[in-house]
């Protein structure tokens, strides 16, 4: 058995406006209906799979369990980093949880945010890849290059390969090349895309983080041995985590190993890592549509609406990105893709929210968005989940008035507790300590109007919580 473990902590800002800190794009159904975490899981779930480990931020800790639910894909552990450490200590950190309780066993790396469209193809190649991970080789997975890409790391091998689906010594790894440099390399046939996914035993890797990297296995040892239970999940102990060097595991690890073997794999690989990316995986013909997006005359150019009500209409652009959310629109050359990080930093130094959130404000218990906003007021759809609650909270400067529109919500209010369904209102004055649950089976929709003089997020007292929110 294989115990996956994936990598969840990215921000994927080269995707903004879609994709932000508060909701980064391994959580959203970039192609497809699910999203790229559940696709992950899904496609490293199965017969030979154990249930997997999954390595998060605070923030998205709800978010991987809930999606891993729709999926149908039963959550194992799932540990907490108090910062972003990069995949070094993240990977270590899931290898000594694992060696807990699997210490013989094989553990595959992936990152959450990937796209490999054919399953079966990449099983073949985990399977082909498990006697060399059993003899001692770390293995990783290189992506046979099908273009002079410049954004990726490569493998360099010692020979071309010749088609077999076998692990193959790895010579070295290179770095971003120029676009010369990355010409000459697709024609020599020896050079692989670094795709970030590696297949190794726990003992094996345990051992190489303990001979390469003794001090972040110091660290992270003691990080992982004073974890907290919380919830159903495992924090790792913030003050020893802080210690480990933020680092990825090439740099930390494989760089200096010498037992290191790659699983050559042509069947379709992306990291998304930009909207370039994206048109390349969805364009039909030239052009990427998604949501009420409309093309007249149009050639390699992506038009993407996030929001049914929001139509998008190119005419005569060519190699052009624009992407249409509620709150942020994004234009840009394609071949500049890889800029919008840049802007999304430029946002950020001006303050701009659109720079880091998200339209819709994703909660343990469902998520809300602003609908209308003004002088005093502020008009908002909740969502609720079944069997959810918000906490028992109140406000100093806003009154609420509470509209349901789908469900039945249990409504607290001081000491008034109501059922108040379908098409039915609440008001809830200022001051007063008040709550909303879920108790049916469905998602409960209501409409939500605030009225004062303030009514920022951080004006709430809270006096309960199921989530343990401080």
């Amino acid at each position: 058995m294989i115990t996956p473990v994936i990598l969840c902590g990215g921000s994927g800002t080269r995707l903004w406006p879609l994709s932000r800190k508060s909701y980064p794009k391994q959580f959203a159904p970039l192609i497809g209906s699910d999203s790229l975490f559940q696709a992950s899981a899904k496609r490293l779930s199965g017969d030979g799979y154990n249930a997997p480990i999954v390595v998060t931020g605070d923030s998205f800790r709800f978010t991987v369990v809930q999606q891993l639910q729709e999926a149908g894909v039963n959550p194992g552990a799932v540990l907490i980093e108090p910062s972003g450490r990069d995949t070094g200590p993240a990977v270590l950190a899931a290898a000594l949880h694992l060696a807990q309780v699997d210490p013989d066993g094989l553990m595959l790396v992936a990152p959450s945010d990937h796209v490999i469209p054919n399953d079966v193809a990449f099983a073949t190649s985990v399977e082909a890849a498990v006697p060399a991970a059993k003899a001692g080789q770390l293995v990783t997975f290189g992506i046979t290059p099908d273009r002079a890409e410049t954004g990726y790391g490569y493998l360099e091998l010692d020979k071309q390969p010749n088609g077999a689906n076998t692990p193959l010594p790895l010579k070295a790894f290179v770095e971003k090349p120029s676009a010369d440099r990355a010409a000459e390399m697709l024609a020599e046939g020896r050079y692989l895309w670094n795709a970030g996914i590696f297949l190794f035993s726990v003992q094996n890797i345990v051992a190489a983080y303990q001979k390469n990297a003794p001090e972040m296995f110091a660290a992270v040892e003691a990080a992982v041995k004073d974890a907290k239970a919380d919830l159903g999940f495992l924090r790792l102990a913030p003050e020893p985590w802080e210690q480990a060097p933020a680092i990825s595991i090439d740099y930390a690890i494989m760089e200096k190993s010498d037992n290191l073997s790659v699983v050559p794999y042509r069947e379709g690989w992306s990291d998304l890592g930009d909207w370039a990316s994206v048109w390349r995986e969805t364009q039909i013909e030239g052009v990427a549509k998604s949501g009420p997006a409309t093309d007249i005359d149009c050639s390699n150019t992506l038009l993407r609406s996030e929001s049914d009500t929001q139509a998008i209409v190119g005419i005569g652009l060519s190699d052009i990105v624009a992407v249409a959310m509620p709150d942020a629109v994004l234009i840009a050359h394609k071949d500049r893709a890889q800029d919008v990080k840049g802007a999304v930093a430029l946002l950020k130094d001006q303050s701009a929210p659109q720079a880091e959130c998200f339209p819709k404000d994703h909660r343990p218990w469902g998520w809300f968005e602003s609908i209308a906003i003004g002088d005093r007021f502020q008009v908002k759809r909740i969502v609720v989940n079944p069997g959810a609650a918000l906490s028992l909270q109140s406000h100093h400067h806003r009154a609420e008035h509470w509209i349901v529109v789908q469900g039945t919500a249990k409504v607290t209010v001081d000491e008034d507790v109501k059922l108040v369904t379908e098409n039915q209102s609440i008001y809830v004055p200022l001051g007063a300590t008040h709550r909303m649950e879920n108790p049916g089976k469905l998602q409960m929709i209501l409409i939500e109007v605030q009225t004062g003089s303030y009514l920022g997020e951080d004006d709430i007292v809270r006096y309960e919580d199921i989530y343990s929110r401080s």
